[in-house]
């Protein structure tokens, strides 16, 4: 079965095209291109339907001692109001089941936006930790709205502008939510959240709008000067950003640590699904992580191809890892990719990644690729 998101007509109406992805059939790009909508969102604001990713309210008073046993991150480091990025771990592999973001709406009230493809097995880790004494109400909201990311540097500009010049659709200042901020707001007499997340590397909010007034949410951006952007952009952003993508840099055989994100690991907090797979991996060695490789020239290496030591006598030298994403960076105007390699392999290092049988030269460096807006947006609020 093949899933749409409510905003589907609007994307048809603004002649998307489409690809499925996790299920889900979303806009791929829209008649202006790739690079417009990337650059857009680099210089302007974009506005995407991300509405294939997941939501599961998680309430109640066993809602927060669930959250805890569930995942790595360690909510006490938050409150209300905020935002985390956290890990499910496989239990027996302690790879990365998924990657999620906790909104912590309220006290007992939380709303976990995993992967398009895993939001069930989400639900049932989360159901397999709440426990009698503390229940908590686990449910897969999914259906009943969408997300909508607002991102780049006039982002919260466009969504002022609608704030005034919307009227009485909109109340409350969405705007104003700091990075990692969650609060509520109404459109057209409707309660959504906005929180200040994303996944492209620049400042903007990320809007859950309850799905039968969404589209006129999307519409009323669009008709404000947000550029509509698709998946491929998304792509393209989120990889110059060093962000990872589950199922290539995180998934089956990638731990939190050999992906680089031992941050979201909180060994304080108590048990935790997987810790014990965790501690082993951890304790056996880390023998290798996600470095990135800048390619000479633009073609980009792609998942799946092996890397190589560039100074062996005759041609490549011994295998030291697998490209796990590529693309094209229209920041750098060359390809960059992102790859699982021996740590052994240092920043500096000149390596080739092997593109269809032939050696394309790279150099690995350290994620991002560019210098990200959202950096630059944190310090200054």
């Amino acid at each position: 079965m093949t899933y749409r998101s409510p905003l589907h007509p609007v994307h048809v109406r603004l002649g998307a095209r489409f690809s499925v992805f996790g299920g889900w059939e979303m806009p791929l790009r829209y008649p202006a291109g790739t690079l417009a909508e990337h650059r857009a969102c680099r210089d302007g604001c974009a506005v995407f339907d991300v509405s294939h990713l997941g939501s599961v309210l998680v309430a109640g008073e066993g809602a927060y001692s669930c959250l805890q046993r569930t995942f790595t991150n360690d909510l006490g480091k938050i409150e209300p109001g905020r935002a985390q990025y956290t890990h499910l771990l496989d239990p027996q592999t302690a790879s990365v089941a998924d990657d999620c973001i906790i909104w912590w709406e309220s006290e007992a009230t939380f709303h976990v936006m995993p992967n398009a493809a895993n939001t069930s097995g989400v639900v049932n880790a989360l159901s397999e930790e709440t426990s009698g004494s503390e229940p908590a109400h686990i449910e897969d909201v999914t259906s009943t709205r969408a997300v909508v990311a607002i991102q780049g540097p006039d982002a919260r500009h466009m969504l002022r502008r609608l704030a005034e010049q919307a009227g009485s659709p909109m109340e409350g200042a969405p705007y104003e939510v700091r990075h990692l901020g969650v609060a509520p707001f109404r459109w057209m007499g409707h309660d959504a959240l906005v929180a200040g997340t994303g996944y492209s590397g620049e400042d903007g909010v990320e809007c859950a709008i309850p799905a039968s007034v969404a589209p006129g949410f999307f519409e009323s951006l669009v008709g404000h000067g947000c550029v509509p952007a698709g998946l491929a952009a998304r792509d393209t952003l989120r990889l110059e950003a060093g962000l990872p993508l589950h199922g290539h840099e995180l998934g089956p055989g990638i731990t939190p640590y050999e992906a680089g994100l031992s941050w979201v690991v909180s060994w304080e907090k108590g048990p935790f699904r997987g810790r014990e797979a965790l501690d082993r991996h951890r304790a056996s060695g880390i023998k290798q992580s996600i470095r990135g490789l800048v390619a000479t020239g633009r073609q980009p290496p792609r998942a799946g191809d092996e890397v190589r030591r560039g100074d062996a006598p005759g041609g490549a030298g011994e295998k030291l890892g697998t490209v796990t994403s590529g693309n094209y960076s229209p920041g750098l105007g060359s390809g960059i990719a992102l790859a699982l390699l021996s740590k052994t392999v240092m920043p500096g290092e000149r390596v080739v990644a092997l593109v269809r049988g032939k050696e394309l030269p790279c150099e690995v460096v350290t994620p991002p690729f560019v210098p990200t807006g959202l950096e630059r947006a944190k310090r200054s609020l």
